[in-house]
This record gives C-alpha cells, sequence and structure tokens, in this order.
C-alpha cells in the first residue's frame, strides 16, 4: 500500500487531479491495473487514501510545533502549515477530509486543531464554528488559489501582474459612483500577494475567535 500510495501523490504533484488513472498508476509502478485493485477498490477511495498519505507528512509537521501558552497563535501556525502544504499540492484542497473513515490523518490533524479550542472558554457549538471557520479559511483559499490557471498565463503570453492589471484598469474605468468599494481597491488588487491575503483572512478569523473566547 505504502509505494501504491506514493507513486499517486507522485503523479497528483506531477500534473493534478487528470494524471491519476488506475492505468497511469500501474505503469508507474510496473504492474497490472488488476493489481490496484488488491490495495484500493474504486477511483475514489484511491484519490482519499493518496490524499491522506500527503496528509500524513503535513500532521507530523504540526505535531512537531511546540506548544505556547496561547491557543490562538498554536491555531495560526496549525492553519499556516496546512495552507502552505495545500499551496505546493494544489490538488490536495479538493480532497482534505472528504472521507475521514478513510483518512485518519485528516481527522488527526483536524483533531489537533479542536484541541487548541478547548483550552479557550468556548461553548461545544462555538469550539465547532470555529475550527470550522478555520478550516474553510485555509482550504477555501488554497482551492482557489490553486484553480487552473487561465491558458494565456499558462501559455506565459502574459504574467500573473499583467493579468492582474488588465482587470484592476478594467475596474478603475466603471463608474465609480456605482462602484466605490472597487475603485477603492483597484490598486491593491492589481498588486496584492496571495499568501498575505490569506494571511490577512485568517487573522480576521482568528480576533474574532479571540474576541468571542474573552467576551463574558
Amino acid at each position: 500500500m505504502e509505494a501504491v500510495l506514493t507513486a499517486a501523490v507522485a503523479l497528483l504533484d506531477e500534473a493534478g487531479q487528470s494524471a491519476l488513472t488506475f492505468r497511469a498508476l500501474a505503469a508507474r509502478l510496473g504492474t497490472g491495473v488488476g493489481t490496484i485493485y488488491w490495495y484500493v477498490s474504486s477511483k475514489d477511495e484511491l484519490f482519499d487514501r493518496a490524499t491522506d498519505h500527503a496528509v500524513g507528512a503535513i500532521l507530523t509537521a504540526v505535531e512537531e510545533q511546540p506548544q505556547s501558552d496561547d491557543p490562538i497563535a498554536d491555531l495560526r501556525e496549525m492553519a499556516i502549515t496546512l495552507f502552505d502544504a495545500m499551496m505546493d499540492r494544489p490538488w490536495l484542497a479538493a480532497y482534505f477530509m472528504r472521507n475521514t473513515d478513510v483518512q485518519g490523518h485528516s481527522l488527526r490533524l483536524y483533531e489537533k486543531l479542536g484541541q487548541q479550542t478547548l483550552r479557550l472558554d468556548l461553548t461545544p457549538r462555538q469550539r465547532f464554528h470555529a475550527v470550522s471557520a478555520i478550516v474553510g479559511v485555509v482550504v477555501g483559499t488554497a482551492a482557489d488559489l490553486g484553480a487552473e490557471l487561465p491558458q494565456e498565463v499558462l501559455n506565459g503570453e502574459v504574467n500573473r501582474v499583467e493579468y492582474l492589471s488588465r482587470y484592476a484598469e478594467s475596474w478603475r474605468r466603471l463608474d465609480a459612483a456605482e462602484f466605490p468599494f472597487v475603485h477603492e481597491i483597484a490598486d491593491e488588487f492589481a498588486e496584492h500577494d496571495d499568501r498575505d491575503q490569506f494571511l490577512a483572512a485568517l487573522e480576521l478569523t482568528l480576533a474574532g475567535l479571540r474576541l468571542q473566547a474573552e467576551t463574558p
């Protein structure tokens, strides 16, 4: 199973979801397609197990992080670790925690996040909502940023800055009275850094959590 999952993750890393087929995996392992079915019963299970295999390394990194006196700071470090791993593997966000009956590492990582909220004065519902919000910010942002790039960017016809600047320029030409917000942030959009944008969203989420935990 270890060899099968390692090869599956390698195919996903190299060319994304479309690259992982039973035929391609069998060819990578130098075996027949029938052999793969000894280990997984379907393509869905293969994706879930490959995802969990990759999440194992993230879980190890999170478990090795020292615990501080501030659970929210620890949540921040865990969330950033997960986000950076998903940016390195854009396919990962689509399958994270899709089936926790199979994805034991993913469930354990979810548990590690949740345990930090046990250190805060929150109700069970608030804890559930807090971890859901953090995972949503991490996975949702990673999935959005990991989406397939426009063909002209992939082809090298324009770079990322040129592509964003084109839209920013079109926003600047809009009626400022009708679109005051879009006018206000056009320059920020044109020059924004994706990771900084994620960190800002995470900070907003954690600030709300801290406020909730500190409110009598």
